[in-house]
């Protein structure tokens, strides 16, 4: 069994929370509702998967700034907006703000569970994503500061000869430095190592 799914859905319409609420049960998922941008905001949430369906043009907090608030409050769901006509403008700012998909109301049912389900699927792929960063980030946390200082130079296309005098070090050194911090980073080859210091952004700070 995976981790449990929420679907959470902003709008001050009550018949739009309601409808959505029993769409989205009916194909199984767990629905949270909320009437308005600020009762989610000041909600409890667990870090579990699902993503967020937000009316734009809400009475208070827009759904814009909603999810310009995701930024700063770190919650990295996803975002599906529904938009009122008339609201394509501030719907086409929400799409260049990161949002999934964007829905016309009224909307299909299936358009609606399509929209889901690529959010979930984004939501997915941020989440192994942020998993394989992090245990990168704990090998990287167990290198000796020589150790990362190779790992830099290396990663930037230079031989051990030319690391070795940059260091001031021998080559040999440098060899060894090199094949331990592989070990700990579990990298195969240079490449595999550099594609991992790409990821955890070494060398640009």
């Amino acid at each position: 069994m995976g981790e449990p799914i929420t679907i959470h859905v902003v709008d001050d319409d009550e018949l739009v929370l309601d409808s959505l609420t029993d769409l989205l049960r009916s194909v199984g998922y767990a629905v949270r509702a909320y009437e308005s941008a600020t009762v989610f905001l000041s909600s409890p949430r667990n870090d579990e998967p699902g993503c967020v369906i937000v009316d734009v043009r809400m009475p208070g907090l827009s759904g814009l700034e909603l999810q310009g608030a995701f930024g700063r409050l770190a919650i990295a769901l996803p975002v599906i907006v529904m938009t009122g006509f008339g609201d394509i403008r501030m719907s086409v700012q929400a799409m260049k703000a990161g949002a999934i998909d964007f829905l016309e109301k009224p909307f299909r049912d299936q358009d609606m569970l399509d929209a889901v389900a690529s959010a979930l699927q984004a939501d997915r792929a941020n989440r192994v994503g942020g998993a394989r960063l992090q245990a990168l980030r704990a090998c990287y946390d167990k290198l000796t500061q020589r150790e990362r200082e190779v790992m830099r130079l290396v990663c930037t296309g230079q031989l051990n000869k030319q690391a070795a005098a940059t260091l001031g070090l021998s080559e040999v050194t440098v060899k060894v430095h090199r094949g331990s911090l592989m070990r700990k980073m579990g990298a195969k080859s240079i490449a595999e190592l550099s594609r991992m210091a790409t990821l955890l952004e070494i060398g640009r700070e």
